[in-house]
């Protein structure tokens, strides 16, 4: 997930360029809310749930982590600078919680077998090598790689060098869906909130443009589906499904 960018300068980007030609764009896809916060709840989760800031809360509802435990499946969040232990504050360096959603379910604060699944990024490494990357994966970057506080150029540098080598990694991508979104759009611009998002993968038809109207909600739907985890009966439920992806 990367930060405050609006869809035509996503796309003016070179990598963020040649991924929607390798890949899938979503051309009419829409956050939900300013800040960031609120929308990354709702990637994981369905709903907002009435959070309008990026301070920290703390909900009792359900997320897809939830649904992934159900049917024996793994999960884990790799975030940059994060200082692990469980670390509830707002912010440590370039880290901050309000990009970490899951942190903000109490059924995740309160078991520490659940709070293990957020790893700091520089665990990605060893288990690419070792083969143990879960069932799903969120890679939360910092507020410099992100693009948050640097701008979507300094981002998409990132993107590539980070990325960019694993994806032209066969055994990397052999049955892998490789997203990459944005929280929201730039400043609030009237009829605005419109964010790139792009489908990389061996299963994905290459230069595929999806035009219908999307947001973070088909995105929890599109995991819940090609996991079969059935829904959290949130925005996930109604949400629009992605079709047209495949080859």
């Amino acid at each position: 997930v990367l930060e405050n960018t609006n869809y035509d300068d996503a796309l003016r980007q070179p990598f963020l360029a040649s991924l929607a030609r390798r890949g899938a764009l979503l051309t009419h896809f829409t956050a939900e809310a300013h800040p960031s916060q609120p929308n990354y709840i709702a990637l994981i989760s369905g709903s907002s749930f009435g959070v309008t800031s990026d301070g920290n809360v703390s909900l009792g509802q359900r997320h897809i982590g939830d649904l992934l435990e159900a049917k024996g499946l793994q999960w884990k969040v790799y975030a940059e600078g994060y200082p692990g232990n469980c670390f509830l504050g707002a912010s440590a360096g370039t880290y901050v919680r309000k990009h970490t959603p899951f942190l903000s379910f109490k059924n995740v604060q309160n078991d520490q077998a659940r709070c293990a699944k957020i790893v700091n990024a520089s665990e990605l490494a060893s288990d690419v090598r070792d083969g143990r990357l879960p069932d799903y994966s969120l890679y939360v970057p910092d507020l410099q790689n992100d693009g948050h506080d640097t701008g979507v150029t300094f981002a998409d540098r990132w993107l590539s060098a980070t990325f960019g080598p694993l994806l032209q990694d066969p055994k990397f991508m052999k049955g892998l869906l490789f997203i990459v979104t944005f929280d929201e759009g730039k400043g609030f611009i009237f009829g605005g909130n419109h964010v790139a998002t792009i489908l990389v993968g061996d299963a994905v038809k290459p230069g595929a443009v999806l035009d219908a109207n999307y947001d973070h909600y088909s995105l929890l739907r599109l995991v819940e589906d090609q996991l079969g985890l059935g829904s959290l009966g949130q925005g996930d439920a109604h949400a629009t499904v992605i079709t047209g992806w495949t080859k």
